[in-house]
């Protein structure tokens, strides 16, 4: 298994420990695994942790923990295609990463609606979705699924099965929230109607 060896936050510049998850000095990751760690930094603290993750990456360009990393950190400021770019290598390195599929597919929709997303997109995003819930059904994963067969196939009257109820159903038997759709419009950035 691959792991990410720091020496320095990436946040604050400190010395870390190579098995520290966050920073003594500044409290912030040192590893980042969730937009969720990320959701109050402004896009200068953002571009601080790429900037290291991306010397790191220089010399270790496969590490799949700096590449999921260095992906968040590209969602969040909105570089889709890079962050594409590290989750594809995330993956590759990882199969049982159900969270590195999940910010793929997210990725792949650009900050846009499902509605106006190339189909090839849409494909690749359900194809990621699906691998993340084999991995580790969440009820999240499977709101994005509803999201994108309501507003994709619905709207363009398209068939597909299981439909974006049934995939909505399944969420919600899992235990999905409205705090769960509200965090994944935040994420997505459109309005999600289910």
């Amino acid at each position: 298994m691959a792991t990410a060896e720091f020496h320095e936050c990436p946040g604050c510049g400190a010395r870390v420990a190579p098995d520290m998850t966050n920073c003594e000095y500044c409290g912030g990751p040192v590893v980042i695994h969730s937009i969720g760690a990320i959701s109050t930094f402004s896009p200068l603290q953002v571009n601080k942790y790429a900037h290291s993750y991306r010397t790191q990456l220089a010399s270790d360009p496969n590490n799949r923990d700096l590449n999921r990393s260095m992906g968040i950190c590209y969602l969040k400021l909105k570089l889709y295609d890079k962050a594409n770019e590290a989750f594809e290598i995330a993956i590759r390195d990882n199969f049982e990463d159900a969270d590195s599929y999940f910010y793929a597919a997210v990725g792949l929709l650009q900050g846009k609606k499902a509605f106006v997303t190339p189909r090839a997109n849409i494909d690749k995003a359900i194809e990621y979705l699906n691998a993340a819930n084999m991995i580790a059904p969440n009820p999240v994963y499977s709101l994005m699924l509803a999201y994108i067969k309501k507003d994709y196939f619905e709207r363009k009257a398209l068939c597909t099965n299981p439909s974006w109820t049934e995939e909505f159903n399944s969420a919600c038997s899992m235990g999905a929230t409205n705090a769960d759709t509200n965090a994944l419009a935040d994420l997505l950035g459109v309005t999600v109607n289910l």
